[in-house]
């Protein structure tokens, strides 16, 4: 995300910068584990990009017919309503952004202790403690100045890239000597036990984990330049480059790691490093360990955004709209998320909250892809700068429908939960957004107070004054 073109070309240079993060360092043990077959798992990482990229060019479309920032939330708020676009915040703000920087901060922690504990696990409490420090310290970046976000997030997106890079070239020798063994068809396709349709949903779960990230331009649509040329050219080359990235790196893994081994991996970079690298193996560690970093900066900025553009719509409390006095930074959103990941690093196992994370996310992402067919329908002769075969949005839905049904089936405690804190949004917006006389509260007031926050000068809610009096949440 960025400022001017873009969030993604301020913080990460390329739209595919935000994309490419973690997920690859621990979403292949997930899906290795659902598709049951190193095949089957390598067919998966293709399609899962071919899916991005049909969505993403459905959310090219609402980006340039709705030209708002805010993404999802936005689209669905301005054809669907205020309840239905409250509850893809209230889901985004509690579970989405909370749990995708808990399993990147897990996931960081899990790297850096490794090498300590390379014949076990490493403790639960240290990597709690770890992820907690990490993510207290970015906050507080984050907070303290946005120019020093920027660069981390420059420095450590280089991190990630030569850390892909390296296991590439690494798995392209090995394959080149003849150690590729378990990519030949007959071995690439022994299944360790039989997939089901409901384990080969989970396993496309699991993938898309890696790939979220590619609908991230719509959160910053009004501040992309010329988003008619711009928004599809991101699509093009983004999503094709991230695909092939992910592909080669799980041919590298498997080029030199078997099904049992990589499944037995808590990191399955550094397991690489080690099986490879020889003395050069704490490369690996460290790489990992930089890109995490960098990617929980930049889940921390996206986060904000959001929390922002719900404020602004009233979905929100105002003060998650105010930024910082001097700094400039929104110092409420960024403490908001802060707590919230916390929380859950204390509550959920990796593998267990990328499935919720990512039912959230198709839920959402099948949401939005159904107001565009319903904009189409009930608005056929909107203006459309961009306007997709309506061939596109529909194969979508269906593979949509497929996935989330047979997830339901095969995870229904954990499909059940995220349904269920997406419904516990209902009764809170008829609360907070709904009921207009309810009572008042010192909350903005105070809030404002302690983080010394004020509303962006160009925001019309600045001309609301806020004595003691009338502040109210």
């Amino acid at each position: 995300m960025g400022c001017g073109a873009s969030v993604c070309y301020c913080l990460c240079g390329r739209p595919e910068g935000n994309i490419i993060g973690s997920g690859i360092f621990i979403s292949p043990k997930g899906v290795l584990e659902h598709a049951g077959s190193v095949g089957l798992s390598l067919i998966v990482w293709v399609l899962g990009g071919g899916i991005c990229a049909l969505g993403s060019m459905c959310y090219a479309e609402l980006g340039v017919t709705i030209p708002k920032s805010g993404g999802d939330y936005s689209y669905v708020t301005e054809i669907f309503g205020g309840l239905v676009g409250f509850l893809l915040l209230w889901s985004a703000v509690l579970i989405m952004y909370p749990t995708t920087l808990a399993v990147i901060a897990l996931t960081f922690s899990n790297y850096v202790l490794q090498p300590a504990f390379q014949d076990c696990v490493p403790p639960y409490m240290a990597t709690r403690l770890l992820s907690t420090i990490c993510i207290l310290f970015l906050t507080w970046v984050n907070c303290s100045s946005v120019r020093w976000a920027t660069r981390i997030q420059d420095v450590f997106t280089v991190a990630k890239l030569l850390a892909l890079g390296l296991i590439i070239v690494v798995g392209l020798v090995q394959i080149c000597r003849g150690y590729g063994d378990n990519l030949v068809p007959s071995v690439a396709f022994e299944f360790l036990k039989e997939p089901s349709v409901g384990q080969v949903a989970l396993a496309f779960l699991q993938a898309s984990f890696a790939f979220s990230g590619w609908n991230f331009l719509n959160y910053v649509t009004e501040e992309v330049v010329e988003p008619r040329k711009n928004l599809p050219r991101a699509i093009y080359i983004s999503i094709p480059l991230v695909t092939l990235v992910y592909t080669l790196t799980n041919i590298a893994y498997f080029s030199s790691m078997t099904p049992e081994e990589l499944l037995a991996s808590n990191a399955v970079a550094v397991t690489f490093g080690e099986k490879l690298l020889g003395m050069f193996s704490w490369v690996m560690p460290i790489s990992v360990a930089l890109s995490t970093f960098g990617g929980i900066n930049g889940y921390l900025f996206t986060s904000s955004r959001l929390c922002f553009s719900g404020a602004r719509e009233g979905h929100l409390p105002y003060l998650l709209a105010m930024i910082h006095l001097k700094n400039c930074t929104p110092i409420p959103a960024l403490l908001l998320c802060c707590i919230a990941t916390i929380f859950i690093l204390c509550i959920g196992e990796t593998h267990n909250l990328i499935n919720y994370v990512s039912f959230i996310n198709y839920l959402s992402y099948g949401v939005t892809i159904a107001a565009l067919l319903y904009l189409r329908w009930k608005k056929p002769n909107i203006m459309r700068p961009i306007k997709v075969n309506l061939l596109i949005p529909i194969s979508y839905m269906v593979f949509w429908a497929v996935l989330l049904g047979f997830s339901m089936y095969s995870e229904p405690v954990v499909c059940g939960l995220g349904m269920v804190i997406m419904l516990t949004g209902v009764p809170v917006y008829f609360l907070g957004v709904v009921w207009k006389n309810k009572p008042k509260w010192r909350v903005t007031y105070v809030g404002q107070k302690l983080c010394y926050v004020v509303f962006p000068q160009d925001d019309p809610l600045e001309l609301v004054p806020l004595a003691p009096s009338k502040a109210s949440d």
